[in-house]
């Protein structure tokens, strides 16, 4: 099943191809690469050629941002009640996952309706979107990211939506330890997400791959998931992932333990204002109470 991220306003998908794709973000527009886009560009698009910026694959891996206008160095956009930080990074990053919205709408909708206190995990947590939606929406929240400079920027979303009030925890550690340790200490949490990276160090230099630890880690998780869940959400950006072999590992883990919940996976996709096109930007599952 396709997930559509298609109630934004502050952010379009203007157009992709050539392996690149044109986005305004509020007033900003920027061109940035997209390896999905294997298809042609629309070439009327005239803003192909006059972005605010436009990043630069470099030869021997990375790259860096030509700026053709004035950019400021962060602005802000927001996603219905939402409002988050933008800034252009120099892995062609801003920030902000926007096919993400539509998860944030799942977990917002699940949250509002349940009448009683929810506890929420964010492993991955990168700048607090997904933190800030369950947060706004009523939750508690912890939210375990490796990057100090990741952590401090969700602490700035926390600010721009005014939940310096709500109950958050910024937690800056290795993912697998910290789950670890919330099971010594007795702390469940009624939904739990993670957004885990291909590959990554913790902040002691731990070594994550998700070929081979993917597993571990939902099953590690299933441990402080309360008896009464909620959702249980996986993204995953990994080349060579199908929505399948979430299925398969959800099954094999949460819906076990749960058998009362369904799970439900597919792509997170963005529509394209130039051909209604959908662009893919990876995949999800989820296991979620019926």
């Amino acid at each position: 099943m396709n997930q559509i991220a298609k109630e934004w306003f502050d952010y379009e998908l203007i157009d992709c191809g050539n392996k690149e794709k044109l986005e305004r973000w509020n007033d900003i527009i920027l061109r940035r690469p997209d390896p999905q886009a294997l298809w042609p560009i629309q070439k009327n698009i005239k803003l192909w050629n006059n972005p605010h910026a436009h990043y630069h694959r470099s030869n021997n891996g990375g790259g860096s941002w030509e700026f053709k206008k004035h950019v400021q160095e962060f602005w802000t956009i927001n996603y219905k009640h939402l409002k988050f930080k933008v800034s252009p990074t120099g892995f062609k990053h801003t920030g902000i996952f926007p096919e993400q919205a539509s998860n944030w709408d799942f977990m917002m909708n699940l949250i509002k309706n349940e009448n009683r206190e929810i506890r929420v995990l964010n492993l991955f947590a990168y700048t607090g979107c997904a933190t800030m939606a369950c947060s706004s929406a009523g939750a508690k929240v912890v939210h375990v990211d490796a990057s100090k400079g990741m952590v401090n920027w969700a602490k700035e979303n926390r600010d721009l939506n005014n939940l310096q009030n709500n109950e958050i925890r910024f937690i800056v550690d290795d993912v697998i330890k910290f789950v670890a340790r919330e099971k010594r200490r007795g702390n469940t949490y009624h939904g739990i997400l993670m957004d885990p990276p291909s590959y990554g160090r913790g902040p002691n230099k731990e070594v994550w791959k998700i070929e081979e630890q993917i597993f571990e880690l939902i099953t590690k998780c299933l441990d402080i998931l309360d008896n009464d869940p909620l959702f249980f959400l996986v993204n995953c950006y990994t080349t060579g992932f199908s929505p399948l072999v979430l299925n398969n590992l959800l099954s094999n883990t949460v819906l076990k333990k749960h058998p009362e919940g369904v799970i439900e996976t597919g792509e997170n996709t963005l529509p394209i204002s130039s051909n209604q096109n959908l662009l893919p930007c990876g995949i999800y599952g989820k296991w979620y109470k019926k």
